[in-house]
C-alpha cells in the first residue's frame, strides 16, 4: 500500500460527491451513507486491494452529520487521513483516529454552521429577497439564490481544500512528534461527550406513572430525576446501542420503540 498518493481528478470526484451529503439518509448513520460514498473514489485509489477497501469502506460505514456546507471540509481531512494510513510503513498509524477527528469535528462545525447557514444568510437573503419576489421581481429569487449558494459554495470548495491540505501538514508534523495519538484519544473523549450531550436533547422518556404509598402521591418521573436527571433516555439509549452492536435490525428496532411507546401511552405509564 506504499507510495500511493491521491490525485486532483480522484479529489475533484470526492468533492462533486459532497453535495450529495442528504442522499440516501437513514435514521442509524443518517449523512454516515452519503459520506461513505463520496470517499469511494478516493478510498478505490488508495486501497487496490479488495480486503482492504473493504475495511476502509467498513470503516466510514457509521453515523455522521454536520451542516452539509461543513461536509467537504471533514472529507478532505479523511482523505489525508487515509492518505497517511495507505502510506504508512511503520504501522503506528492509528486507523481508528480517523473516525475520532470525524466524530469530534462533526458537532462543533454543526453548531457553528447552522447558525451561519440556517440563521444568518438565510435571513438575510429572505429580508432582502422577499420583498422584491412579493412584488413580482424575478430578482428577488436570484438574490435569494446568490446569498444562499455563495457563501456556502465558497465554504465547500475552499473548506475542502484546507481540509485535506492542511490536513496532510499536520498529520506529518504530529506524527513525528507523537502527538498523533494524544490527540486520536482526546478526539475519541470528545466524540463521546458530543454523543452524550446530545442524548438528553433527542431521547424523550417522559413518565406519566403516579404510586400511592403511605397515603401521599409519589411521581415516578421526579424519583428518577432526583436519583439522576435524564436516566431513563440514557438506559434507553444504551439499550438501543446494545442491541445495534449485537447486529439486530435498525428499522426493527424503530417500530419496537414506536409500538412501546403507543403503548406504554395506552396504560398511561408515559
Amino acid at each position: 500500500m506504499a507510495n500511493v498518493q491521491l490525485e486532483k481528478q480522484d479529489l475533484s470526484k470526492v468533492f462533486w460527491r459532497s453535495y450529495q451529503a442528504l442522499g440516501c439518509y437513514s435514521y442509524d448513520k443518517q449523512q454516515g451513507i452519503p459520506f461513505m460514498r463520496a470517499m469511494v473514489p478516493a478510498l478505490e485509489k488508495l486501497y487496490p486491494e479488495h480486503d482492504d477497501l473493504v475495511e476502509a469502506l467498513k470503516r466510514h460505514n457509521t453515523m455522521f452529520n454536520t451542516t452539509c456546507a461543513f461536509v467537504p471540509f471533514c472529507l478532505g481531512i479523511s482523505c489525508a487521513m487515509e492518505e497517511e494510513y495507505a502510506n504508512d510503513t511503520t504501522g503506528q498509524f492509528d486507523p481508528d483516529s480517523i473516525n475520532s477527528v470525524k466524530i469530534a469535528l462533526m458537532g462543533p462545525l454543526a453548531g457553528i454552521g447552522d447558525s451561519f447557514f440556517w440563521g444568518t444568510f438565510r435571513l438575510i437573503a429572505c429580508g432582502i429577497g422577499a420583498p422584491l419576489a412579493a412584488e413580482g421581481n424575478i430578482l428577488g429569487v436570484i438574490l435569494y439564490l446568490l446569498f444562499n449558494l455563495i457563501p456556502s459554495t465558497l465554504t465547500r470548495w475552499y473548506g475542502f481544500k484546507l481540509g485535506y491540505r492542511g490536513g496532510r501538514q499536520f498529520l506529518s508534523k504530529i506524527q513525528a512528534d507523537g502527538t498523533l495519538a494524544k490527540l486520536t484519544e482526546a478526539a475519541k473523549i470528545l466524540g463521546m461527550l458530543v454523543i452524550g450531550g446530545m442524548i438528553p436533547q433527542i431521547v424523550k422518556v417522559p413518565l406519566a406513572l403516579t404510586l400511592e404509598m403511605g397515603g401521599g402521591t409519589f411521581v415516578l418521573q421526579d424519583i428518577c430525576d432526583q436519583i439522576m436527571p435524564n436516566l431513563l433516555p440514557l438506559l434507553l439509549s444504551l439499550f438501543v446501542y446494545k442491541l445495534i452492536k449485537k447486529g439486530t435490525n435498525t428499522n426493527l428496532i424503530i417500530y419496537g420503540l414506536l409500538v412501546l411507546g403507543v403503548l406504554l401511552t395506552l396504560f398511561k405509564v408515559m
